[in-house]
């Protein structure tokens, strides 16, 4: 299946799942975690799961405001600038497998009691992310001044004005990167290009904007950016395995 992960931790409580993050297969199981430092898209499918044991995993979307200032706040070391990937997998440690326990308790606890406790505890996951073994790529996407941090300003624009026609070289000046190192850190934080990003940006929201219901494929092709429809479904069929209405009746079905 494929999808956009939004900067995300997800840990592993059952089951095995491949992901494929640009030719990179990554596979991730029950004691492990996986860390999506920003917005990026890949391929999954679950490959270990059953009726009696169904994949099972906690998801913590991550909120760069609270973890850049978390950086600063806890004075943590300057992370090497050469681990560009925004995409990784670790060990769950039992500090960081306590902190994600307490919090999914809190579903069952008074409401005011959740509004209470939730920040404090999704603020020592963060802290627990940032000086663990995939801490480097998270500050290092999350610190002013960085080349990841100039990427993540990117990705952020691109995403904004995903459906306008974008001058990359432009897009490239913004965030104060020659376009050249630009394209070269924009694949390596990715794994695509960033007009194949944006393009599949493109390609995920006319799906979604189908699966509610209220788009047939030329409406959502325009809504999108796509002033062709001929072209939009050729390109939308290259991306998912078939034409739009037959993809979206598939995943109705299922």
């Amino acid at each position: 299946m494929r999808c956009f992960y939004n900067p995300t931790c997800i840990l592993v409580l059952q089951g095995l799942k491949h992901m494929l993050y640009g030719n990179e297969n990554i596979v991730y199981t029950k004691g492990q975690y996986v860390v999506s430092c920003t917005d990026i898209p890949v391929s999954s499918r679950v490959a270990e799961a059953s009726e009696d044991k169904p994949f099972v995993v906690l998801i913590l979307e991550l909120d760069s405001n609270i973890i850049s200032n978390l950086i600063l706040e806890t004075k943590l070391p300057q992370a090497v600038d050469n681990k560009e990937k925004a995409l990784a997998i670790a060990d769950t440690d039992a500090e960081l497998l306590d902190s994600f326990y307490r919090l999914a308790q809190l579903i069952e606890k008074p409401e005011a009691e959740q509004n209470i406790m939730s920040p404090i505890i999704i603020k020592e996951i963060y802290y627990r992310l940032l000086t663990g073994p995939l801490g480097s790529q998270l500050r290092l996407i999350n610190t002013k001044g960085t080349r990841s941090n100039q990427i993540a300003q990117a990705i952020s624009l691109i995403k904004e004005h995903y459906s306008e026609k974008l001058n990359m070289d432009e897009v490239a000046l913004s965030v104060n990167m020659a376009p050249s190192s630009f394209y070269r850190n924009f694949k390596k934080v990715t794994q695509v290009s960033p007009l194949q990003y944006q393009k599949q940006l493109k390609l995920y929201e006319a799906q979604r904007l189908m699966l509610s219901g209220n788009y047939d494929a030329a409406t959502a092709g325009y809504k999108v950016g796509y002033e062709s429809p001929t072209q939009f479904s050729r390109e939308y069929k290259k991306m998912f395995g078939n034409p739009p209405k037959t993809n979206v009746k598939n995943l109705i079905a299922v």
